[in-house]
């Protein structure tokens, strides 16, 4: 592609440079607008500087990748309403066997739901569980954090639906579904697996050094559970209360009757025996109607109780049903909306607070990502770039993977890794030779775009989530610092990736 006029590209230069500043500084001092509306100014500069125009610009948004985003999100909403995430926040500290166990708990578990829920879901939902199950067994929050973080991003990077990339990647390469885990699922679990060696490397000392204080904290959990239990057993029920208070209050007001006393001085016999008559028919009458109004709440509260299991029981099903017909090879974007629609249906009640939950801001940053970064591509200069680069970034030759690994490696974290993925996708793709050969770049692109999320803490979105969260805590606020996650993303980015790179197929 030939480069752009001058004044073409220098405009379109400027409009992706104040696009790039607003996306990896949201806040930066002059322009405070943050990365949504940043993208959107971004693409109104490619318009209106006639970069592109105005039917280049809305032909540049994928609606497929919009439409598999959307679907994904729902279907997440869904399965938190479900309790998923809350029974895998369980599932971290179910028959615990210290800190190093944890550890390990909490990568399998963020790896497994980024891979089938995205990694920012599961970031946001996770954050604060583990974050409460350090702070309760009194350990030390990062290491945990950094795991949580770190194995999200490596996790997501198995299938199309684990983050934005590889929606991307999946939507432009057309690969499969099942070719696509098949080709990085060997490289996730091992990388998986070194990621959480290199934490318990790092920190053995620092948990082994905490593992007496957490029996103590467990011994004291043990005490209060039990004061708690024995406490709440001896608690009056409320609901024989009432029944108490209005069996006595009709029997004063029984005696006090003038009737009643007159009818006692003349003949007390048979006053008294209609009195227990009386007394005795109200106690049953009350009695019945007590237990009458017990089994109808307890039929209601079952009744709920089965209902609420059987829709829990159909949003596994339908969401299974999803993952089944991806791995089929079945439309990305449609089976996602499909499944998504179907969830709705299934609540049977106003969907607008489920749908108030999807994430709309980051729709509309993808749109005006989209046209921006297509306004860059017209400028012609990331096709010079790549042209000379190319001849050194051949993935047949070792050294040419090596050099295109660097290449994202280093874009990801200079300009966000969809924005690396939607300049370099195609260009890595057509480099290569045709069948095997493309399906691998496409892949190795995945695999490096999400790793390199961790090497900073400004890497990925689900680093940032994982910060925030954690200091927004209401009870158990903790600040995950820059230099901490750099710290151990250096050596755990540098090393996953090129494992991976080995394993990759």
């Amino acid at each position: 592609m030939a480069m752009a006029p001058v004044i073409k590209l220098v405009l379109g230069s400027l409009a992706f440079a104040i696009f790039w500043v607003l996306a990896v500084f949201p806040s930066v001092p002059f322009l405070p607008i943050g990365r949504t509306a940043g993208s959107l100014f971004g693409a109104m500069l490619m318009v209106i500087f006639r970069v592109i125009t105005p039917e280049q610009a809305y032909a540049a948004i994928d609606l497929p990748i919009l439409g598999l985003l959307f679907g994904t999100m729902v279907v997440s909403i869904y399965l938190e309403r479900a309790d998923m995430f809350k029974y895998l926040g369980t599932l971290l500290s179910w028959k615990s066997r210290g800190p190093k166990d944890l550890l390990c708990r909490v990568c399998l578990v963020s790896a497994v739901s980024s891979a089938l829920f995205t990694n920012d879901t599961s970031c946001v939902v996770l954050t604060e569980f583990v974050l409460k199950i350090a702070r309760q067994k009194n350990l030390p929050p990062h290491p945990f954090l950094l795991a949580l973080a770190t194995s999200a991003n490596i996790g997501s990077s198995a299938t199309p639906i684990g983050n934005p990339q590889n929606l991307v990647i999946a939507v432009q390469s057309k690969i499969p579904f099942w070719e696509f885990l098949l080709g990085v699922f060997p490289a996730m679990i091992v990388g998986i697996t070194v990621n959480a060696l290199l934490l318990l490397a790092m920190y053995w000392r620092l948990l082994s050094d905490h593992k007496d204080d957490e029996e103590e904290e467990e011994e004291n959990v043990v005490s209060e559970v039990v004061v708690e239990e024995d406490v709440t057993s001896h608690r009056f029920s409320p609901a024989t209360l009432p029944h108490l208070s209005s069996f006595r209050s009709e029997e004063l007001n029984l005696r006090m009757d003038p009737e009643t006393l007159r009818n006692r001085a003349v003949s007390s016999g048979e006053s008294e025996t209609i009195n227990r008559y009386s007394n005795a028919s109200r106690e049953q009458t009350d009695a019945e109607s007590q237990g009458e109004s017990t089994s109808n709440n307890n039929m209601f509260f079952q009744t709920k109780k089965w209902r609420r299991v059987l829709w829990k029981a159909s949003v596994y099903l339908i969401t299974l049903g999803m993952l089944i017909s991806l791995l089929m090879g079945l439309n990305m974007s449609w089976t996602a909306i499909t499944a998504a629609l179907a969830l709705v249906v299934l609540d049977f009640k106003d969907a607008r607070p489920s749908l108030e939950k999807v994430s709309y801001s980051l729709l509309i940053f993808f749109c005006g990502m989209f046209i921006t970064v297509d306004g860059f591509n017209k400028t012609g200069i990331p096709t010079a770039l790549w042209d000379l680069m190319e001849p050194y970034a051949k993935i047949d030759q070792a050294k040419g993977t090596a050099v295109l690994a660097i290449v994202i490696l280093v874009l990801s974290n200079v300009a966000s890794n969809v924005p690396t993925v939607l300049l370099l996708g195609a260009r890595v793709a057509a480099s290569a030779a045709v069948g095997e050969e493309e399906k691998k770049a496409w892949l190795i692109l995945a695999w490096v775009s999400t790793v390199a999320g961790n090497l900073t803490l400004l890497g990925s979105a689900a680093n940032l989530i994982v910060c925030e969260q954690a200091r927004r805590a209401v009870s158990h606020g903790y600040t995950l610092t820059f230099t901490k996650h750099l710290k151990f993303g250096l050596p755990s980015t540098l090393i996953v990736t090129a494992i991976g790179l080995l394993l990759i197929n």
